[in-house]
């Protein structure tokens, strides 16, 4: 088969597209022909060595994609040949086959289309759970949002919208803002302007209920527009490592800090696949929309690293096999 591999760390020149050997399934996992390959910063931090990698090169990229089965293990039971499945966490996705545990796969719905399903798994999974879990957003809630335009970014300002809460966005330019507005958010403010008093301005002084803060540096900031007895909710570290929180500052003001990880949370095939319905149901209401994802051939899987590290991309960055 077909695969994106890499031999040595570094820049996207390090992709090869290349033959390699079929995947050999054990008796619990499916072979799956992939359709559609999600793209993400992960993938980019484990070409470049941040990011642990176990075994010997070549090593195959990706983790969430959407394909049919093609052949199943022994002891699998209720999957078929030629099911469409989806999967948000299994390794070597860059490639024409993958071997898929059978607890990680993800019935996919006619009504969901293979691009539609590599585009909102890992992030929409996220935005679910950090909407349900880490915080439960509520009737009348005000939420603020970093990253606005980003993947994860536009599918929170959307089920914040669905929940009742009002969204408001930070982005990083003109046009991310665009796309923070159309995905529904009620303000969108730049990172460039003095958004923390835009954001008491906006919030009658009070600050925001809730604060989704995937940026890292900016956690400080993030509490001070976040009303007392308010909460943040730190997933990610996009700009950078945050620093240290002061205990007292959380009691004295009442303000809950917590963290929020999507491996965490997906701890079973039954969580998997009720998180995944749900978030399907919401396309399938329209309450969810996908933005129009960039398709890359798999073959030119350089090319895609280079336009996701641009961060020119609102949407997300698909590879097609």
């Amino acid at each position: 088969m077909k695969s994106l591999v890499f031999n040595t760390f570094g820049g996207p020149e390090v992709l090869e597209y290349a033959e390699i050997a079929n995947p050999v399934i054990g008796p619990d996992e499916i072979l799956v022909k992939m359709k559609a390959i999600g793209l993400n910063f992960a993938d980019i931090y484990r070409r470049k060595g941040n990011y642990h990698l176990v075994g010997n090169p070549p090593y195959i990229l990706g983790y969430e994609g959407a394909g049919i089965v093609e052949e199943i293990g022994a002891n699998v039971q209720g999957i078929s040949v030629g099911d469409r499945i989806a999967f948000a966490d299994v390794p070597y996705a860059n490639a024409d086959l993958v071997a898929v545990p059978v607890e990680k796969a993800i019935p996919l719905p006619e009504t969901i289309s293979f691009a539609d399903a590599a585009s909102v798994l890992l992030q929409g999974l996220t935005a679910h759970y950090l909407t349900k879990d880490s915080y439960a957003v509520k009737k009348n809630d005000i939420v603020l949002v970093h990253a606005a335009a980003g993947g994860v970014g536009q599918l929170l300002v959307q089920i914040v919208k669905l929940l009742g809460g009002t969204a408001i966005g930070l982005t990083s330019s003109i046009e991310k803002a665009a796309a923070a507005e159309e995905a529904g958010a009620d303000k969108v403010f730049l990172y460039k302007d003095d958004w923390k008093r835009q954001v008491h301005e906006e919030t009658d002084g009070k600050g925001v209920d809730v604060v989704y803060e995937s940026v890292g540096s900016t956690l400080q900031d993030s509490f001070e527009v976040t009303r007392t007895g308010g909460t943040v909710v730190f997933y990610g570290m996009a700009g950078g490592d945050p620093a240290l929180v002061d205990p007292r500052m959380l009691m004295d003001t009442s303000k809950t800090l917590t963290g929020g990880d999507l491996w965490n949370v997906l701890t079973s095939r039954e969580e998997r696949v009720a998180r995944s319905n749900e978030l399907f149901r919401w396309m399938e209401e329209g309450k969810v929309k996908v933005s129009e994802p960039t398709v890359f051939a798999l073959r030119d899987g350089q090319e895609a690293h280079r336009y996701l590290e641009s961060r020119k991309s609102t949407g997300k960055i698909l590879l097609i096999p």
